[in-house]
């Protein structure tokens, strides 16, 4: 019994890889889908008018001491590009959110509201396809979660793996179709969305990265149960053989 206990050992091994690949991705992804930092910029926006005692670059200067007296006469000493400043941004699947200059907080608005009409149907699968590909990781790892603890037969255990290998690839596949549907979305929303979004500067979050990383994860843990399936089938049909061999030689020369 000893050839047989090093395959079912590495078989354990490779369960427990394809387990911690499934359930990482299952994280990464439910982050990203859950922020709202896919793509961060700036904005240019005229700056608003000092307030009280504020100065700084952040807002506009009077050279006027009464500044609200309608008699005195206000001089604004910004020109050109000094009237502008950089509004950072940060846009999600759900939202997008832009810091309040002078202020504390941010202002957040839905990022559906953002969309064109005709892109608003590619989002809205965009968002189905993340939830499936959530969906279909939860389901993968109770499965290799199951064959790990309970599958008494080596047969049960196949079957399960052969399925929890079907749906990590499904899963893999729709959340690549998702992330990329989203992208889309984002790079005609920033050409066509509304002229007080337009971002003057983006580039993708860390959202977005684990998004993409989420994305590998599964697709390793879909290439892990599947190595680990046809080891076990490779493995079948080698003891088999190796029983067929016996029982020819034992039916050649039966023993005396």
């Amino acid at each position: 019994s000893m050839p047989g206990a090093v395959p079912a050992a590495d078989r354990r091994q490779r369960a427990s890889a394809a387990f911690s690949l499934s359930c990482l991705s299952l994280v990464l992804s439910v982050t990203a889908f859950s922020s709202s930092y896919w793509c961060e910029g700036t904005r240019k926006v005229a700056k608003p008018f000092c307030k009280g005692q504020s100065k700084g670059e952040r807002c506009i200067r009077f050279n006027s001491p009464e500044a609200n007296s309608s008699n005195a006469v206000q001089y604004i000493w910004e020109t050109g590009d000094d009237k502008f400043i950089d509004r950072r941004f940060h846009a999600g699947i759900w939202y997008s959110c832009e810091e309040i200059i002078n202020g504390e907080g941010e202002k957040c608005r839905s990022f559906l509201s953002l969309t064109q009409a005709a892109d608003r149907g590619v989002l809205w699968l965009s968002i189905v396809a993340e939830l499936l590909y959530i969906i279909l990781l939860v389901t993968g790892v109770i499965l290799m979660s199951v064959e790990m603890c309970y599958c008494s037969t080596v047969i049960d255990g196949l079957k399960l793996n052969a399925f929890s290998a079907l749906l990590t690839v499904l899963a893999g596949l729709l959340g690549m179709v998702a992330h990329m549907m989203y992208t889309t979305v984002f790079q005609m929303t920033v050409n066509l969305g509304p002229e007080d979004w337009r971002p003057h500067t983006w580039d993708y979050g860390w959202s977005y990265s684990l998004a993409w990383t989420s994305f590998a994860c599964c697709m390793a843990a879909a290439i892990t149960t599947i190595n680990k399936y046809t080891k076990t089938i490779l493995e079948f049909k080698h003891k088999r053989q190796v029983l067929e061999r016996s029982i020819r030689i034992e039916c050649k020369f039966p023993a005396q």
